[in-house]
């Protein structure tokens, strides 16, 4: 895909929540505050409290354990894989949305709702705990007082002239669909400011030189650097087959752009025929993206008129074998996939093992917007914690019960630090995910 087709898909969104009345996302659902009490389990890395959060409310977080374990985490432990790998392993984290991005908690933490989410309380680690035990933890949820009118010139919702006519109010039946809409909006936008600009807790951001004059869209690049939450694999502790050793260690171990730029990095593998493939992936919730541009729009638009969620952004074409990805699969929060969204490509290898075809896969996950340093134009950023998108892919993978075994493969000279074919950097411990199908 060109980049100019991906300024047009955004500016779609964009468009709708910012000049569409009707869908504003400047809204807030007043609460009363509530005080509610868990036990986390440090084994498990991530639970649901059962909690919704609404737009505007403030979570006061505290933490405590009558154990050896800290919630404040272990010093000094490897950071490889965590969810926030700026944090100590085994430090109590927490994320306000199903996919949103982990933030560290600590022994006690105020985060505010940027928007309507659901609130998971989880460990940080990767494989087996620092420390076994529990944590006892406090969450108080508040409302902030209700907002004044916007500002002029500060509202994400038009201005209504002071001679329009007032249309009558709906009622609450007719209303949902317009406050889901509002919901997904509102989210999104959090989602696009967060990556974008840096506005998450936990986002540290460095800024990249704005887009020659010209462009459509000059921003500053975000590096929210948190991976994707990776809940721990089943991973076998067997060996891998040595036959299958010698086909992997026959892939390329990087994919390239249409101008032999090399890229991202072959970090999956997937066993087993194209059906089982696509019966896999879509009982895990992937969604194959579309591959003309003009048509996603067109489907957008009339996706978000049908009250339903547009999923299927097209990507941009790479290449493994001398030719371009046979499948790409993606996964995000309805809205927000314009720039914030789970995805991969794949592509059959020409050996097969067993009989079983084998598939070469490179996945990332897009956190909002960068400088393409081939051209000086605007494309997405990818967490450079692309570990994190490895396992995600397999846990999707493995709650789909699709999966019969999976395995940890190390390479010859694995790829462990490396720049995209847009010039965005990224790093790995340089294993392949081995996932063998059903």
């Amino acid at each position: 895909m060109k980049f100019s087709s991906r300024v047009t898909f955004a500016s779609v969104l964009l468009a709708g929540m910012f000049n569409a009345p009707a869908i504003s996302a400047q809204f807030q659902i007043a609460t009363p505050s509530k005080d509610y009490s868990f036990t986390i389990s440090t084994a498990q890395p991530w639970t649901d409290t059962g909690v919704d959060l609404h737009l505007g409310e403030v979570l006061r977080i505290n933490a405590s354990s009558a154990e050896s374990c800290d919630p404040a985490g272990v010093s000094g432990s490897a950071s490889t894989g965590l969810p926030v790998v700026s944090a100590p392993a085994g430090a109590l984290i927490a994320r306000l949305q199903a996919q949103g991005v982990p933030v560290l908690v600590g022994t006690g933490q105020q985060l505010k709702v940027e928007a309507p989410g659901h609130l998971f309380l989880g460990v940080n680690i990767s494989g087996t705990p620092p420390c076994n035990g529990s944590f006892a933890v406090k969450v108080n949820v508040a409302s902030e007082a209700s907002p004044s009118a916007p500002a002029a010139g500060n509202s994400l919702t038009p201005a209504a002239s002071p001679n329009a006519a007032q249309p009558a109010a709906a009622s609450p039946e007719a209303q949902k669909p317009a406050q889901d809409i509002k919901s997904k909006l509102a989210s999104a936008a959090q989602v696009f400011l967060a990556g974008q600009f840096g506005t998450g807790a936990t986002a540290s951001t460095t800024s990249a030189s704005a887009a020659p004059a010209g462009n459509d869209v000059v921003a500053p690049a975000s590096a929210a650097t948190a991976t994707a939450p990776t809940p721990a694999l089943k991973v076998s502790s067997g060996a891998l087959d040595s036959s299958l050793q010698k086909d992997i260690d026959g892939l390329p171990r990087r994919v390239n752009d249409e101008f032999q730029n090399q890229g991202d990095m072959v970090n999956f593998v997937l066993v087993g025929s194209e059906q089982q493939v696509k019966d896999a992936l879509d009982a895990a919730n992937w969604h194959v993206a579309d591959i003309d541009t003009k048509e996603a729009v067109v489907k957008a638009v009339l996706q978000t008129y049908q009250k339903k969620d547009y999923l299927q952004m097209p990507m941009s074409q790479l290449y493994l074998f001398g030719r371009k990805q046979d499948y790409g699969y993606e996964l995000a929060q309805a809205y927000s996939v314009v720039a914030s969204r789970h995805h991969f490509r794949i592509w059959k290898a020409p050996n097969a093992w067993n009989g079983q075809t084998v598939w070469a896969g490179a996945g990332t996950h897009d956190i909002g917007f960068e400088k393409d340093q081939r051209n000086g134009k605007v494309t997405h950023k990818i967490d450079p914690a692309v570990d994190g998108e490895r396992d995600n892919i397999g846990q999707t993978l493995q709650a789909s019960g699709k999966v019969k075994s999976m395995y940890y493969y190390l390479p010859p000279d694995p790829v462990q630090g490396a720049k995209n074919a847009t010039g965005g950097g990224y790093h790995s411990d340089g294993r392949v995910l081995v996932i063998v199908l059903k």
